[in-house]
């Protein structure tokens, strides 16, 4: 099965893109969707971070997750240690998901692959960009966050110029109709090369 890594900066529309790849029938995994359901759901995993966060991190039994942010925004170390415990369960679980499938690819949707040097679990990396302006907008809308929160974020992720380097294709998600039609190109291309193969 192949599998194509989604990647993108926060606000640059990952969740649009993947839209236009399910409508081509292409299976859909989001990885921090399934994390945030793992880290409700598993008991093992709420045991793990109870002691690493306290009994704070979860609130009548579900994932205190504004407690969670506030302390791993700053804390690289903290931040390590949660996807230590969360990434494998999350790595096995889309295992089981993939074998369920029955399609020519499908698509994992990860915002930190090349941070954490995943590059080597994909057959193809499409990575999501978007303007900076268009960006914090988005993210200021959906969130309800202000400006200075949204750049923040924005620097402390890798930047578009690295994540295009390392990329197989590229989707410029600056408006929807664009954005369709390269998701298309790109669907063409891999069934293409599949088909080759």
């Amino acid at each position: 099965m192949i599998v194509v890594g989604l990647t993108g900066g926060i606000g640059s529309g990952k969740t649009t893109v993947l839209k236009c790849f399910q409508s081509f029938g292409v299976p859909v995994y989001i990885a921090d969707v399934e994390a945030k359901a793992l880290m409700n759901r598993s008991k093992i995993i709420k045991r793990k971070l109870i002691q690493l966060f306290g009994d704070a991190a979860y609130v009548d039994d579900t994932l205190n997750r504004p407690y969670l942010s506030s302390k791993i925004f700053s804390d690289k170390t903290l931040l390590s240690k949660m996807n230590a415990i969360v990434h494998p369960k999350v790595a096995s679980h889309f295992k089981r998901w993939l074998k369920k499938q029955d399609s020519h690819y499908v698509i994992k949707e990860a915002a930190i692959i090349f941070e954490n040097h995943l590059e080597n679990q994909y057959n193809y990396i499409i990575t999501v960009v978007a303007d900076e302006d268009l960006r914090i907008q988005r993210v200021m809308r959906r969130d309800n966050t202000s400006e200075e929160k949204v750049k923040s974020i924005i620097k402390n992720q890798l930047s578009d110029k690295e994540k295009i380097e390392k990329s197989d294709f590229v989707i410029t998600n600056n408006d929807l109709e664009s954005a369709k039609k390269q998701a298309l190109e790109i669907h063409q291309q891999i069934l293409q090369d599949i088909n080759k193969k």
